[in-house]
């Protein structure tokens, strides 16, 4: 195996793609050892606002419902497969078929005094491949916005990450310019369209995909780490600095033809 070497960028932020040489002098990937990454479990994650707990519908679902049913209650439904729900039993039903498994494993967040205020999932969990998907996104409208939301995506990243994934997928509706400013708020890249990729509710849905690896996140955490903090929060709590300024330099913007083998009028 020849030695790997880094493409150059082409210009501006673009960045440079790793990989090798086999024998006959053809690109390749890096190679990976075997993957040493751990399935995710229900666990309880804290931090200094929020904590993550496994979902527990008797204890949850009530408090969850009751906060969705705020005056943006249908607007927080519009972009998932399902709800609104107009009932707690409705809401009960759809949770106990579909998120008592382990994939999707879904946790509810609750602030310090454990009152429920969202949920989200880690789904398509393939350690295998170390890869998983931050899915099942529904922030209740008093959480939306608040450094406990932000807190709770970096306590799920940082959890992924610390077993040994390799990337974190943010899917969403090409349509759902909040779920999209999010992502790259939180320092995922935006890595494609997928065209016709579903049909939600009646209507197609394009999928905008992002992603973020390891190597990613140990220059996103300190960011997150650095927002976070004390210092960037005046006395009535107004942020000093923006988190998608400490992430925007961390994003990839990546390259669609590293090797140069497209002509002028092959733009893949």
């Amino acid at each position: 195996m020849m030695k790997a070497r880094p493409l150059s960028p082409p210009m501006g932020k673009l960045q440079p793609i790793d990989y090798d040489l086999n024998t006959l002098g053809q690109p390749i990937g890096l190679k990976v050892d075997g993957s040493t990454t751990k399935a995710p479990k229900g666990t309880t994650i804290r931090g200094q606002q929020a904590c993550l707990v496994p979902l527990n519908i008797e204890r949850h679902a009530a408090a969850l419902f009751a906060q969705l049913q705020q005056s943006s209650h249908d607007a927080v439904w519009t972009y998932l497969p399902y709800g609104p729900f107009r009932t707690l039993s409705d809401y009960t039903a759809w949770l106990h078929t579909h998120a008592l498994g382990l994939d999707p494993l879904f946790f509810c967040i609750t602030n310090t005094h454990k009152e429920p205020l969202g949920v989200f999932s880690l789904a398509a969990i393939e350690p295998a491949k170390g890869s998983v998907e931050l899915a099942h996104v529904l922030f209740s409208p008093s959480m939306q916005k608040t450094p406990l939301a932000t807190e709770a995506v970096y306590l799920l990243l940082r959890y992924v990450f610390s077993l040994g994934f390799r990337r974190c997928e943010w899917k969403c509706n090409a349509l759902n310019l909040g779920s999209k400013k999010a992502a790259l708020r939180f320092g995922f890249s935006y890595e494609g369209l997928f065209r016709n990729a579903m049909v939600v509710k009646n209507h197609n849905r394009d999928t905008t995909w992002f992603g973020m690896t390891d190597a990613d996140w140990l220059q996103l955490q300190p960011a997150f780490e650095q927002w976070l903090s004390g210092d960037n929060f005046d006395e009535q709590g107004v942020q000093q600095c923006p988190l998608g300024t400490l992430t925007a330099p961390i994003r990839r913007q990546l390259i669609c033809d590293p090797l140069g083998t497209n002509d002028t009028h092959d733009t893949l």
